[in-house]
Order: structure tokens, then C-alpha cells, then sequence
């Protein structure tokens, strides 16, 4: 059947749950695999981390209702245990074909009709915890609350009077989690510090896999995690594979915002991806066809990044002679001529694009609505997608040959992305799941 473990808000300690979900799960050495509600990037880096196994984006926005559906059930087949971790809280979606709650924790469990496990937070609680517990429970009969688990509970009289507010509603406890102050994890100014930061992820995993062992009720919850095994087909299976290209693609600690699916899609294609690292290589892979930039955090290692010079010369001649270049958001800084940090210092880059990249306090994120340019050779001109903004830095210099009319929900407009020469660059985060062709025109050298 498998669930959702959703936040009665933002900020109960849901991934967290998740992950000692997981990391028991993977002590056992279950087949499990994981899924994350929205566009999110580095909570899916961590589910892999402990599962082994690619954790998947579900984003209604982004790729529509029926590819969630697809993506769920097509990498649910082969595994045992099947486990999504929420965005927000359990209601908390976007205003959206006239649907308040759209693209929320609810709204996936009504597109996968599956039951929700609701995250409480119980540190300064008693008795309304009821109260809570039943808003949620009754607010939408479509969505079936299959039992509670209380976080951040003090004491044995605490969790007492706890038990007690609930036990009128009948609604099983399905674990408790008592404070714990060791097994933070580390944020900064774009979220969660990613895996590959953290030295003592495995330390933390195996204590998180204790914490569930001791904290969950596993007899109520394992059958509530059985992966459903409905053969499915994807949008794009059907497309025949182009002649085999190589595609170099940043991954480093700098640049590693990517959803699994769109390199899947790449590999489906015909691409071969050659990893490398603009932070510590010396020298671009060999015979490369293609260049693919991910986003990441180019900001927090500018300093690095801006002394690889061997490397930046290599990409500058590679580009100069026209290999097809995509980049994304980090990606996209990384290609101006520089990034100023959030400590004021600025530091070349790859000083491709004509504008420089400054980090400023404001965050810009949200969903967006994309009308292609004429100029955009990936897409059809005046064609709408949707992609995601999440970024701190702005370009100092305002591109002259733009790739979108960008419109967010709130209808403000503005133009976004670059297009010089065979480099195709923008804020803008795009699952490729229902965009098939746009990774294909990329795959065929379409940017020239």
C-alpha cells in the first residue's frame, strides 16, 4: 500500500522520521524505495543515502498528475517497502486549477490513493493535542489519516497526558520519538547541508535506525509500507534512443541538484553521462559531445571553484568551439564572470556569460510559468511549462537574449535565462518527466 509520512506543519521533525524510517529499513536490508513530495533536492539526497536506492520527486506542478501516478508505481515494482516523505504541512499546496491545496502532501495521497502518517509536534502540547489530531483527521474525507506519531515528547507523564487527549479518537500511535538533541542535522541558507558535507552521516544513520527500532510500533507499521507491483509505462518510453552521445556532467560537492529522473531520461535517450568536478579536476573529460550543469551551491565554494583555473580554460576553449552547453541555476553562476558570496568577496568563474553573480539575503523561490522565446532552441516558442526558482543570488546584468516570459503564481512577470552562442542557461529548474522532447533537442545538438 505504502504512505505518507506528512507534517501537521512545517518544521515537526518529519525527515528526520523519515530517515529512521529508512535507516531501520536499511539495517534490516529491506528493499525500500523512497519518494519526496515537491521540488526538493536535497532531502531526496539523503533517502538515497540510506536506502542506495535513487529517491524520486513527486510535483504535480512540474510534471502533471498522471506522471506522478507513473513515476510512483513504475519504481515501486521490484521492492518490498515503499515510503514518501511529505513537503510542509499536510495541507499546504499552491493556489492551482482552482485546488487550494494543489500539489501538497494531500493532494499525492489523492492522486495515489494511499494513507497519510501524521507527524505531530508534541513538545509544547497536552491536551490539544486532540484537537489537532481530529482537524487534521476530519478536515478532508478524502484523505484517510492512517495513524499518528508523536515527536519530540519530554517525558513518560507528558507522553501520558498525550495518549490520554487522543484516546477518545481511537486513532492508533503508530511511534513516539522523544527529544533528541544529537541527531540534528546541519542547515544553511538554502536548507540541509547535503550528504556529501556531512562527515558523520553514518554515525548519525545507525543511531536514527536505533531511535525507530525502539520508537515505532513496527507491527502496525509494516503493513502499511508494502510497494504496490502495478506495471506502469513512463511518457517517454517509447522514444526511440538518438545516436550514443557523451554528455559531461558537473557533480561535486558544488553541483549535485538533480532529479534522478532527468538523467534517467538522458541515459534512456542514447546519452553516456561522464561525471567530473569543476571543483578538484584538472582537465575535462576526453571526447566529450556534451555539457550538462546542475545546480548546487557554486557560492559556498567560490574560492575553489574560482582557482581550478586549468579547468575553467579547458571549458572556456570547449565552449568557445561549440559544444552544446545546459546549465541550471548553479550552473548558471557558475558560467558568469563571477560570484560575489555572501561574505562580499567575488571570485571569477568561467566567464562565459556577460553578467556577473551577486548573493543577497533575499530568497527567490516558488513555481513558474514559462513561455519560450522564439531564440529557445529546446522548446517550441509560446508553448507553456512549468519549472521551479530557488535561489539567493541575482545577475548583476540583465541578459540580451533571453529564453523565457517567466509569470509566478501571484501573475508577476519578468524575463529569465540566457541564450549565447551554443550555451543555454537559466534559473530555472525543470523536471523533464512530461518534457521528453526537450532533453532530446538537447541530446541531438539543437543549441547551436
Amino acid at each position: 500500500m505504502a504512505f505518507i509520512i506528512a507534517g501537521e506543519r512545517s518544521g515537526v521533525g518529519k525527515t528526520t522520521i523519515t530517515l529512521a524510517l529508512l535507516s531501520f529499513l536499511a539495517r534490516q536490508q529491506e528493499w525500500i524505495q523512497s519518494f519526496k513530495v515537491g521540488p526538493d533536492y536535497i532531502d531526496p539526497m539523503f533517502h538515497t543515502q540510506v536506502t542506495g536506492r535513487p529517491c524520486r520527486n513527486l510535483d504535480p506542478v512540474l510534471t502533471g498528475p498522471d506522471y506522478v501516478q507513473q513515476c510512483f508505481f513504475r519504481h515501486c515494482q521490484g521492492t518490498q517497502y515503499a515510503l514518501i516523505e511529505g513537503v510542509m504541512g499536510l495541507f499546504d499546496g499552491v493556489c492551482f486549477h482552482q485546488q487550494n491545496d494543489y500539489a501538497s502532501t494531500a493532494h499525492i495521497a489523492r492522486i495515489l490513493n494511499i494513507p497519510v502518517v501524521l507527524v505531530i509536534d508534541a513538545s509544547r502540547l497536552s491536551g490539544s493535542v486532540g484537537a489537532i489530531a481530529q482537524g487534521y483527521t476530519n478536515f478532508d474525507p478524502q484523505v484517510r489519516v492512517a495513524g499518528i506519531i508523536l515527536n519530540r515528547v519530554g517525558s513518560d507523564r507528558h507522553l501520558e497526558l498525550l495518549k490520554t487527549a487522543l484516546e477518545p479518537l481511537q486513532m492508533p500511535i503508530l511511534g513516539v520519538f522523544r527529544r533528541q538533541e544529537n541527531i540534528a542535522l546541519r542547515h544553511r541558507h538554502l536548507g540541509l547541508v547535503p550528504t556529501e558535507e556531512v562527515e558523520s552521516f553514518p554515525q548519525i544513520q545507525d543511531r536514527l535506525a536505533t531511535i525507530a527500532q525502539n520508537s515505532l510500533d513496527w507491527d502496525q507499521i509494516f503493513p502499511l509500507l508494502g510497494a504496490p507491483q502495478t506495471a506502469v509505462s513512463l511518457l517517454w518510453d517509447e522514444i526511440p534512443p538518438h545516436t550514443p552521445v557523451r554528455i559531461g556532467i558537473a557533480r561535486d560537492r558544488a553541483f549535485n541538484f538533480y532529479y534522478q529522473d532527468n538523467l534517467d531520461l538522458l541515459e534512456h535517450l542514447g546519452a553516456e553521462l561522464i561525471p567530473w568536478s569543476p571543483l578538484h579536476d584538472s582537465a575535462l573529460p576526453p571526447s566529450l559531445d556534451r555539457l550538462y550543469f546542475v545546480g548546487g551551491f557554486p557560492e559556498v565554494f567560490a574560492e575553489e571553484l574560482s582557482h581550478n583555473r586549468d579547468v575553467i580554460q579547458q571549458l572556456q576553449a570547449a565552449i568557445a568551439n561549440g559544444i552544446p552547453t545546459y546549465a541550471e541555476c548553479g550552473g548558471l553562476m557558475y558560467l558568469s564572470q563571477s560570484i560575489t558570496d555572501l561574505a562580499g568577496e567575488t571570485w571569477p568563474m568561467a566567464e562565459i556569460l556577460p553578467t556577473h553573480t551577486i548573493m543577497e539575503k533575499r530568497l527567490t523561490l516558488g513555481y513558474r510559468q514559462a513561455i519560450p522565446y522564439p531564440n529557445n532552441p529546446l522548446l517550441s516558442a509560446n508553448t507553456a511549462i512549468w519549472g521551479h526558482e530557488f535561489h539567493r543570488s541575482q545577475l548583476q546584468t540583465p541578459s540580451a537574449s533571453p529564453l523565457y516570459q517567466l509569470c509566478d503564481l501571484y501573475r508577476n512577470q519578468y524575463q529569465e535565462g540566457w541564450k549565447l552562442g551554443s550555451v543555454y542557461a537559466s534559473y530555472l529548474h525543470l523536471h523533464w518527466g512530461n518534457l521528453p522532447h526537450f532533453p532530446k533537442k538537447f541530446i541531438q545538438g539543437l543549441l547551436k
